[in-house]
C-alpha cells in the first residue's frame, strides 16, 4: 500500500528553524534586569541599616551588639542550626519545627471551625444576632490572657499552646467569612435561584468561591496572629520553641542569639503569609487579597 502527499497541503509537515541565540540572550538580559530591579532596593536597604547599626552599636557605651558582634558570638547558631547536645540543648531549628508543629495545628483547627461559624454566622440572621456579640467580646481578650485559663483545663503544655493558638487565629477568620458570605452578589444568588441551586451545590458552587478571597484573608491575618502568640506562649510554658529559646538567652544574658532567634522568627512569619497567599491565588484563581 502506497500513501502518497498532496502538494500545498497541511499533509507534508513544515520545518521550523531553530530560534537564533540573540533571542535567548535579550531574554535573559530583561531576566536580570527585572530581578535587578527588584533586589537591588532590598540590598541597597539592608547595606545601609546594617552599616549605621555597625556604627552605633560599635561604642563602648552600647548595649545591642554590632552585626560583626553578632556573627562572631553566635556563629555556630547560624551555620549548624540543627544540632543536638541532649537536652532542650538543641539547634534553632529544632526549635522552630517545634513551633512550627504547634502552629500548624492549631491553626489548621482554628481555619476549620472559624470557616465553618463564618459560615453560619452569615448565612443565619438568627445565629448572627446571638453569635456575633459574643465573637465581638472574646477577640479583644489577648492571647496570653487565655494561657492561664488554658493551663489549668488541659494540665500540659503542648494543648495548652495549641489552644493559645487556635482561640487567637480563630477570630479573623470568622469575622472575615462572615463577612465575605453577606457580600455575595446578589447576581450569584439570583442565578442559584434560577437553576434551582440548594443545600449542598449552592454551598459549593455559589457561596464558597465567591466569599473565598475574604477567608483567605482571614487566614493570612490567622497565621500571623498565630506565629505571634506561639512565640510568647513558649516563653511562659517552657520546652522546646523558638519562643523558650528566647526566653533562655535572656536569661542566659546571650543577646546576640536573641537577635538571630528574632531575624528567623522573622523570616519564618514572612514565609508562612506567603505560603498562605499562594494558596489563596491559586484557589481564588488570582482574587483573593495579595
Amino acid at each position: 500500500m502506497s500513501v502518497t502527499l498532496a502538494r500545498g497541503t497541511d499533509a507534508v509537515p513544515s520545518i521550523t528553524r531553530s530560534r537564533p541565540l540573540s533571542v535567548y540572550v535579550v531574554a535573559a538580559r530583561d531576566w536580570l534586569k527585572r530581578s535587578a530591579i527588584t533586589v537591588l532596593p532590598l540590598i541597597i536597604m539592608l547595606t545601609l541599616l546594617l552599616g549605621i547599626w555597625q556604627i552605633a552599636a560599635d561604642r563602648p557605651s552600647a548595649t545591642l551588639p554590632a552585626p560583626s558582634k553578632i556573627w562572631q558570638d553566635s556563629y555556630e547558631l547560624i551555620v549548624h542550626p540543627f544540632y543536638i547536645r541532649g537536652g532542650l540543648d538543641r539547634g534553632l531549628g529544632w526549635h522552630l519545627l517545634a513551633s512550627l508543629q504547634r502552629v500548624g495545628f492549631g491553626f489548621a483547627l482554628s481555619a476549620l471551625a472559624g470557616i465553618a461559624l463564618g459560615m453560619l454566622v452569615g448565612t443565619s440572621p438568627l445565629a448572627m444576632r446571638g453569635l456575633d456579640p459574643i465573637f465581638q467580646v472574646l477577640r479583644t481578650v489577648p492571647p496570653l490572657a487565655w494561657l492561664p485559663l488554658s493551663l489549668a483545663a488541659f494540665r500540659e503544655a503542648q494543648p495548652s499552646a495549641i489552644f493559645v493558638i487556635f482561640i487567637t487565629a480563630i477570630w479573623p477568620v470568622i469575622i472575615n467569612t462572615a463577612v465575605g458570605v453577606r457580600n455575595v452578589p446578589q447576581d450569584y444568588r439570583n442565578v442559584a435561584a434560577v437553576i434551582q441551586l440548594r443545600g449542598f451545590k449552592y454551598f459549593s458552587r455559589i457561596l464558597l468561591p465567591a466569599a473565598a478571597p475574604f477567608i483567605f484573608t482571614g487566614l493570612r491575618i490567622g497565621i500571623g496572629l498565630s506565629w505571634l502568640a506561639i512565640v510568647a506562649a513558649e516563653m511562659l510554658i517552657g520546652g522546646v520553641g523558638i519562643g523558650f529559646f528566647i526566653w533562655d538567652a535572656w536569661n542566659s544574658s546571650n543577646i546576640s542569639d536573641i537577635i538571630v532567634a528574632l531575624i528567623y522568627v522573622g523570616l519564618v512569619g514572612y514565609m508562612l503569609d506567603r505560603l498562605v497567599a499562594l494558596a489563596g491565588r491559586l484557589i481564588t484563581r488570582g482574587t483573593s487579597s495579595s
